[in-house]
């Protein structure tokens, strides 16, 4: 037999003999057809034989025909029950994942019958068996006290024993422990209630949030990962038999908003198997001990579902962050403090406002970068959960600790975590009191001596009990670092097996927007694929529920119109509510209306011609927020780091506006602070973090009769630089941004400062270059956006390209490129 590593196998599962999105596997379709039949033939043994026990009951019992035929019918269900309950302990179960809902449906019932007969039997089994040795009991207490009777003669001797007594001695018996329960009732119950309420069970057919497996779009490689290790959670047995082990947990990691809750939604509606789940926040306790009592309730409650339904129980925990952080994190830390933050490493640290991220304070450019995007789901994250009360200090927290840990305090899961760690370890442990009884019988029996552990080679002992036959799996979501949960929750065996889940790419959006647009209804041109690719790329930063919430919105702005679909200009005035806000009634005087149609113009020109890797998404001049007017872009390849020459096309984009004003106007207005204060950090960025300099000087083919006359022009043209750069550095304070005044700690350093001057120099001329060069085209670009108001999309990639831009040819020695200062 050929045996296979884990992955291996899952990879054959899903590349093979797959159940995943092609039905069931052939060895479980023919189980479950033989167990069809079996169904059938005991059916038909269990009608065969009930004329037999009918006719008993007439003709031996005497009974009246109506009790006869009614007994014959519960007599032939309850074989039937005990029938199935047989078979199922001989004959394994097949696995139905990939199947119809019909066959589920089907499993679902027969399960049920089963847990319903397998009940009764039980339970009629131990009233017989603690009837009798109650019976028993009673008769010896009995013949102790001198009452001398039968075996059978008992009950009649103590009922009259109890008449004679009266009510007194029960209500006596039964008061201390009575007082015991409700006063502990009346304390914990309500307390412990608001934990258990927040668990919710569902069984097959109930777990339908309406989510199915093809619903979760733009997570392919993370939804593909969940199916292999749920397909050998179900169907794992040649898996098992070939030595593999699945993992026990899941923990899926990724920002808010990327799909975790709904895959899971969806593994509940099509796992065939019930699911419990439970918000992170529900262990919280205010009492000590009783988050670990939350924990027990919430596994007793799953292994109960478990063994109902054929030993599996999957229990999902949203937010897991807020049981299981670091318990070192919890108690203080070794330091007894908050460690520091790291600098930041991304300009999007550094700069970022609003809600949709700008790089400026005026919120008027937005660049969709995957660090941007991911920057903009963490902010969807809620705030960060406290730890202590703030009004309790350190040294009176620690005295609280030592004389009632954990009490009174609200810890919140502290206790939980290491119930829940340990009751994760204990899952292949065998019942507990089953094992206790085996060990106490088997050592009274070693201390006989007489009794030997074997004859002809049969133990005389019991077997040692077998580990538990119910299996839980666990499903974990968070969107904090995996760094910050305990590394004990987090190994191998528990929530060993992790699964990011990234931001929406463009490419994933678009996915999403076939999945959402195809439940509304809307025009025919928003199916085409340029259509679909543009609604992917203008929607930077948006989760699915954005996604939906925009289709939504859409067709209600087309019904509000009197029309039964919305096209695209619905969507795109969604999209823009949903970013920034309803667009304001404001109507500018006409000749500011051109000066920041120019301005915008300038940014959408600079970026189309220095910003070779990036579309232009939106180009607007309505007020939307704090912003007159916005130009937004989307890197066109998911990129994870950026060359110096990309990061100089940005500051010429940011600049460009400035340039703009000064070559249409002669004079700067003061709507370009955003832009200098966003064009200073970058520079100082690229000097004090990414280590870029100015770019060397270009003297156009100059001779000089000496190396120093050489350096000397040089060096006057970087001065030339210098002296711009320091005329648009902005000294602001940049706290309010990263929380740290990164940039003036670089800028205070003499070398970095005159650096970050020349490339902002740089920077300037080059692109007022470009508007010079470009000025009609411009223009062009700001007429039709004094006329439209708002583009988006191919709209605004077709304007620029139409307008035929151009760089230019910078010659740093000709002087009349060079601005007056």
């Amino acid at each position: 037999m050929e045996h296979l590593g884990s992955s291996q196998y899952a990879d054959r599962i899903v590349e093979g003999t797959s159940n995943i999105g092609g039905g069931m596997r052939p060895e479980h379709a023919a189980l479950a057809r033989e167990w069809k039949r079996l169904s059938r033939a005991a059916t038909f043994v269990a009608v065969l034989t009930s004329p037999a026990l009918l006719l008993t009951f007439l003709t031996v019992n005497h009974w009246p025909l109506g009790w006869a035929l009614l007994a014959t019918f519960f007599g032939v269900v309850a074989f039937r029950g005990l029938i199935d309950v047989v078979a199922h302990w001989l004959i394994p179960r097949p696995s139905l994942w990939g199947s119809d809902e019909a066959e589920r449906h089907e499993d679902a019932i027969a399960r049920r019958r089963r847990w319903f007969w397998r009940g009764k039997f039980r339970t009629a089994m131990f009233l017989v068996v603690f009837s009798f040795l109650a019976l028993v009991a009673l008769n010896l207490i009995l013949r102790i006290f001198g009452q001398k009777a039968g075996l059978f003669g008992t009950l009649p001797l103590l009922r009259d024993l109890l008449a004679s007594a009266g009510p007194q001695l029960i209500f006596l018996m039964l008061q201390l422990p009575l007082f015991l329960l409700f006063n502990f009732l009346i304390l914990f119950a309500p307390l412990l209630a608001f934990g258990i309420m927040q668990m919710k069970a569902y069984e097959p057919g109930d777990a339908d949030w309406g989510v199915h497996l093809d619903d979760v779009r733009g997570q392919k490689e993370p939804k593909q990962d969940v199916e292999r290790v749920i397909t050998l959670w179900q169907s794992g047995d040649d898996f098992r038999k070939a030595g593999g082990k699945p993992e026990r947990g899941l923990l899926l990691i990724g920002a808010p908003g990327t799909g975790k809750t709904m895959l899971s939604k969806a593994i509940a509606t099509s796992f065939n198997s019930p699911i419990m789940t439970m918000p992170g926040s529900g262990f919280a306790a205010t009492f000590i001990g009783m988050d670990v009592a939350t924990v027990l309730v919430l596994l007793w409650r799953a292994k109960r579902l478990a063994r109902k339904w054929g030993g599996q129980c999957m229990i999902f925990i949203d937010e897991i962050d807020a049981v299981g952080m670091r318990r070192q994190a919890l108690s203080g830390g070794a330091a007894g403090g908050m460690a520091p933050l790291p600098p930041p490493q991304r300009f999007e640290d550094l700069a970022f406002w609003g809600p949709m991220g700008a790089l400026t304070s005026s919120q008027d450019l937005i660049l969709e970068t995957r660090s941007w995007r991911d920057r903009m789901f963490a902010n969807r994250a809620p705030g960060p959960r406290p730890v202590y009360p703030p009004a309790i200090d350190r040294a009176g927290q620690r005295i609280a600790d030592f004389i009632f840990p954990g009490g009174m305090g609200g810890m919140g899961g502290g206790l939980a975590l290491n119930q829940l760690l340990v009751q994760m370890d204990g899952m292949d442990n065998p019942p507990f009191f089953r094992k206790l009884f085996t060990k106490r019988v088997n050592t009274f029996l070693d201390a006989m001596y007489v009794i030997p552990s074997k004859i002809r080679g049969r133990s005389l002992r019991l077997p040692p009990p077998r580990p538990r036959r119910e299996q839980l799996y666990f499903i974990g979501a968070t969107n904090v670092p995996i760094e910050a949960l305990d590394p004990a929750l987090i190994r191998p065996g528990r929530l060993g097996r992790h699964i990011w889940f990234r931001t929406p790419t463009a490419n994933d959006r678009k996915d999403i927007f076939d999945l959402y647009l195809g439940k509304v209804a809307h025009e025919g041109d928003l199916d085409s694929d340029k259509r679909r690719d543009e609604l992917a790329r203008i929607t930077n930063g948006y989760s699915p529920a954005m996604i939906e919430q925009v289709c939504s919105m859409a067709l209600t702005y087309a019904h509000s119109d009197g029309r039964s679909e919305f096209g695209w200009g619905d969507i795109v005035e969604a999209m823009t509510t949903i970013e920034s806000g309803t667009a304001q009634g404001i109507e500018y005087v006409a000749e500011e209306t051109r000066a920041v149609a120019i301005h915008e113009a300038g940014h959408a020109v600079a970026s189309h011609v220095y910003m070779h890797d990036v579309l232009s998404t939106r180009l607007s001049i309505r007020k939307r927020g704090g912003s007159l007017g916005h130009h937004q872009a989307i890197e066109k390849e998911e990129r994870f780091s950026s060359w110096r020459h990309e990061e100089v096309g940005k500051l010429v984009w940011t600049l460009g506006a400035m340039a703009a004003e000064h070559v249409f106007y002669g004079e700067n207005s003061a709507g370009v602070s955003g832009d200098v204060q966003s064009a200073t950090g970058r520079a100082a960025f690229m000097v004090g973090v990414y280590a870029m300099g100015p770019e060397p000087i270009d003297l156009n083919g100059a001779r000089f009769e000496t190396e120093e006359e050489r350096q000397e022009a040089e060096e006057e043209i970087m001065q030339r630089f210098e002296k711009i750069g320091l005329r648009i550095i902005n000294r602001a304070d940049f706290s309010s941004m990263s929380g740290t005044d990164v940039v003036a700690s670089i800028l205070r350093d003499r070398v970095k400062k005159d650096a970050a001057a020349r490339i902002l120099g740089q920077a300037y001329l080059t692109a007022l270059c470009l508007v010079r060069h470009n000025r009609q085209q411009t223009l062009r670009v700001a007429d039709a956006l004094v006329e439209r108001k708002e583009l988006h999309g191919d709209e605004v990639v077709e304007l620029l390209d139409r307008v035929a831009l151009e760089a230019p040819a910078i010659d740093v020695t000709d002087e009349t490129i060079w601005p007056k200062l």
